[in-house]
């Protein structure tokens, strides 16, 4: 039998902190640096629910690496907003995931006065600095996917909430493996706000007594990178050969994961699951590599995104709890605690409905 261990409690509770000032998995001292921190980079400015949307507005969005399928989809959603309510968007950002990748990013952004600046964090922290001279220059920011400290932006667009991510991601794995085994977590860099939080709310539903069979024995990193994730997923199965399944809460991990376990002995034996996309995994689900994974929609993700930093730069809302705006095609939405518009729940992919989605 597993026992609830101080210092587990303690990371869930950091993390539930974390939750509820950035929806993001920071580190204890992360926690305490933002506690004197504002609940948001909300302007003291009143705001104009009936003002229109500015026609013209540049949003830019810099996701945590370019070419990643993930953002591309999620990015692309977000400059098909910006079309329909008469402003520009456009993709910039590193190829790579370091903490400190992005920052350049920002600069340039400032200094080629955006409107708006939609960011995935590839770091809580490190990013706070530039955005907060942006933020000075009267540029709006949006975080999405993955959050900055809340002092870094007006509004958290979050995809779902983060405790149902974490749990269900057990949960289709429990379900897959018997509830019984050596399980791994594949995750992006060892900073993702979003990754983290969902990997500690993993860690809490373990202690459930319905898991006392179960075990996770590591997490990795893949940094986002396909072929990190790929030499990753060899490494844990070289490491535990009895593996039971891998949960890898990352588009790029999980397909890495799938490609390396889909011509491998393990194949149909270690068992994966996690975030990913219809289009990249429909040949793992149809091969038997993948039974069931799960993922909001990343295109409608970016598109909410955009509005949202649309209705800040017209001065339809500043980002405090209760404020509400539209959407386009999703409706209309109201700003939550901390600054956070929360998308909606995920859905669940398997081979009976994997050809009715296309993203």
């Amino acid at each position: 039998m597993k026992t609830r261990t101080p210092w587990r409690r303690t990371a869930l509770l950091a993390g539930l902190v974390l939750l509820t000032a950035a929806c993001g998995g920071t580190t204890k001292s992360d926690v305490a640096q933002q506690s004197s921190a504002p609940a948001t980079a909300a302007s003291s400015a009143a705001a104009d629910p009936n003002a229109p949307l500015k026609q013209g507005l540049k949003i830019a969005f810099l996701p945590k690496q370019v070419n990643n399928p993930y953002f591309t989809i999620a990015d692309g959603g977000g400059i098909t907003a910006a079309k329909e309510f008469g402003g520009e968007g456009k993709e910039v950002g590193p190829s790579d995931a370091s903490a400190s990748s992005q920052v350049s990013y920002i600069n340039t952004l400032m200094q080629q006065k955006q409107d708006a600046i939609v960011i995935s964090a590839n770091d809580p922290n490190a990013v706070v600095p530039a955005l907060k001279q942006a933020m000075a220059a009267g540029i709006k920011v949006v975080s999405y996917d993955s959050d900055t400290a809340a002092d870094g932006r007006h509004i958290f667009v979050n995809q779902a909430g983060a405790e149902d991510l974490g749990r269900t991601e057990v949960q289709l794995l429990a379900e897959q493996i018997g509830h019984k085994g050596k399980i791994a977590v594949l995750s992006a860099t060892p900073n993702a706000t979003n990754q983290n939080t969902w990997i500690e709310f993993m860690k809490d539903e373990l202690e459930k007594p319905e898991y006392k069979d179960m075990e996770l024995v590591k997490v990795a990193y893949g940094n986002d990178d396909d072929q990190k994730s790929f030499t990753e997923t060899q490494g844990l199965l070289r490491s535990y050969p009895d593996l039971a399944g891998i949960i890898s809460p990352t588009t790029v991990g999980i397909a890495a994961a799938a490609r390396y376990l889909s011509d491998s002995p393990s194949k149909g034996k270690v068992k994966l699951t996690g975030l990913g996309t219809p289009n990249q995994l429909r040949k793992f689900v149809k091969d038997g590599t993948i039974e069931a994974f799960e993922l909001w929609n990343p295109a409608d993700l970016g598109y909410l995104a955009s509005y949202a930093a649309a209705a800040l730069a017209s001065g339809q809302i500043t980002g405090a709890e209760g404020e509400k705006f539209k959407a386009g095609k999703l409706g209309e939405y109201t700003v939550g605690a901390k600054g956070e518009v929360l998308l909606g729940k995920p859905t669940v992919f398997n081979k009976d409905n994997i050809d009715d989605f296309d993203f």
